[in-house]
């Protein structure tokens, strides 16, 4: 699918040595192409290189359901409106079992009418990370609860890393090929 942007077109004949190491190990990894903020990382390369590491652990690697995953990866791209990250993942979410009617509520920026519990916990322990930067006690204990302390770590890791990828997407205006866009352009 093409990919278009605000960024200086690459120019593999230009490439520096590092930028080629770093693009072939995107390439040769689970994604296997260039696809949402990949595009601006492979301009600094010691970027990509880190950021697509912790990109395939946080995607590919975590303790929780891909299901959980998405969603959370679903409710950032919501969250900061981001253009490509939504249409990238919206369509993974769904395969992975996040419902129409979940996503489409993200989608419109309200809150869903969860009907499993697991999923409500996740949009619950997001929307506290991004509206006060904090997660009260009781919250933070029903996750652990119901995750386990090392999961509830990836999952604020997934929280954040798809905050990164947000921001650079929203940034350099990251779009993927013709699709109407999932949210209105301020």
């Amino acid at each position: 699918m093409a990919i278009e942007s605000r960024l200086t077109p690459l120019d593999e004949s230009r490439m520096a040595p590092e930028q080629r190491r770093v693009l072939e190990a995107i390439l040769s990894g689970p994604r296997g192409n260039l696809d949402g903020p990949f595009l601006a990382w492979i301009h600094s390369p010691a970027l990509a290189d880190h950021a697509q590491r912790l990109g395939a652990f946080c995607r590919y690697g975590t303790r929780l359901e891909t299901r959980l995953t998405e969603l959370a990866i679903l409710f950032t791209a919501s969250w900061w409106q981001s253009q490509a990250e939504w249409q990238i993942h919206e369509p993974i979410a769904r395969e992975a079992g996040v419902t129409e009617a979940v996503i489409e509520a993200l989608r419109a920026g309200q809150e869903p009418a969860f009907a499993r519990d697991d999923e409500a916990l996740v949009y619950r322990l997001g929307q506290a990370l991004y509206t006060t930067r904090r997660v009260d006690a009781p919250l933070y204990a029903e996750a652990v609860a119901a995750f386990g302390e090392p999961a509830v770590v990836e999952l604020v890791g997934v929280l954040g890393y798809y905050a990164l990828v947000a921001m650079t997407l929203n940034v350099f205006e990251v779009r993927r090929g013709t699709a109407p866009l999932p949210f209105a352009e301020p």
